[in-house]
């Protein structure tokens, strides 16, 4: 596959790297790659299959998503765990509010892109969308919030001197997004979806379009290509995780792209990190079904008596794991004593903890379920 990313060329006092477009038809001939995409497709595959197969998978998916914000956020240097950006805004400490912003924001635009892509394709327009949500009332929000950028920005260092890379500058950033996205839609790029997606991502992390939040769009956009294509059925295919984890390679692939024309080393390492992750998500969905059985058929069923209100407050902390007692009255009709029994019954079936240590406003967690996508 011959393959060339592009040049630098000479703006004022620095200079910016220049990609080709890729929307064009691509002679594929990586032999060895071939048996990796085989598996990722295999994978793929299963993790159709198992979405498909497991009852309530919606609910796996809200969790599934919102982990997707909390690491794609920290990449991005926010520090919100799972537990914390479930909880409500007046319930997390001042100092991590806007943490918190940060992660609901990419959680909403995550959940309207996907319900977009009913009525929309993907394209410039959906993640300027996207954009303008993730970036609303947090930092950034005075950095062209759902619009491409219009002046010139950098990759680490303090300046544009220093600087680690110099992306495109901004009057190339339309024409290049437009190439971008007839390359998603055009199925005659020689390429299978996952190469395409693998390339696409590339192009739009060195493309950065916008002056703020262009990592986040770019591994969302990922998710949008696997449903809009057809790979996924369901939204659960989500890369944040293996980038995390492996940062450094992260970089250094991508950089190797720009610097060397290696886009080989780059597909090779996002096809194992779509196999892994495939891996991961069938592996989190059968330890859901597993904790389900074992809460529902050993645990719950010592309660007796309690075993109908027992059952509802199960069944709901499966799809949102973080409760307060009154929520649980709500649900169960309960009285206000009778909850808090039922409640302590939970915390003694190792079901659920409280996280406050506070007599008043307690809060209590579904450890266990949360545990799953760790």
């Amino acid at each position: 596959m011959n393959f060339k990313a592009g040049n630098y060329i000479q703006a004022t006092g620095y200079k910016a790297f220049q990609p080709e477009r890729i929307n064009k038809y691509y002679q594929f001939d990586e032999t060895d790659l071939f048996s990796l995409l085989e598996k990722a497709n295999i994978k793929l595959g299963e993790l159709n299959a198992y979405a498909e197969l497991v009852p309530d998978v919606e609910h796996f998916i809200r969790l599934h998503v919102v982990k997707e914000a909390t690491v794609s956020s920290r990449i991005e240097g926010t520090h919100t765990n799972m537990e914390e950006a479930l909880l409500k805004e007046d319930e997390i400490v001042p100092e991590k509010r806007n943490d918190w912003r940060e992660v609901n924001n990419y959680i909403l635009a995550m959940n309207q892109s996907i319900e977009q892509l009913n009525t929309l394709p993907l394209s410039s327009r959906m993640l300027k969308n996207a954009h303008k949500t993730l970036l609303s009332g947090v930092r950034g929000e005075h950095k062209l919030p759902g619009e491409f950028r219009s002046s010139q920005n950098w990759i680490g260092g303090a300046t544009l001197i220093d600087a680690a890379f110099i992306p495109p500058t901004w009057q190339e950033v339309d024409p290049l997004m437009g190439d971008l996205e007839n390359f998603l839609h055009n199925d005659k790029t020689g390429l299978t979806h996952v190469l395409k997606i693998a390339l696409a991502h590339y192009q739009f992390e060195t493309i950065h379009p916008f002056l703020d939040g262009n990592g986040r769009i770019g591994r969302l956009m990922i998710t949008l290509y696997s449903i809009q294509a057809g790979i996924m059925k369901k939204p659960v295919l989500y890369l944040s995780d293996f980038f995390d984890r492996n940062r450094n390679l992260y970089y250094e692939n991508l950089t190797l792209v720009r610097t060397k024309n290696d886009l080989k080393t780059w597909l090779r390492f996002f096809i194992l990190g779509v196999i892994e992750t495939c891996d991961k998500a069938v592996q989190g969905l059968k330890n859901i079904l597993a904790l389900k059985k074992d809460c529902e058929t050993t645990r719950i069923v010592t309660l007796g008596k309690k075993m109908q209100s027992a059952q509802v407050l199960l069944q709901s902390l499966f799809v949102d794991p973080v409760v307060r007692p009154d929520r649980v009255a709500q649900l169960t009709g309960l009285s206000l004593v009778s909850t808090y029994k039922l409640i302590e019954d939970f915390e003694k079936l190792k079901i659920l903890r409280e996280v406050t240590g506070g007599q008043r406003n307690r809060i209590y967690l579904f450890d266990e379920y949360f545990k799953v996508f760790e």
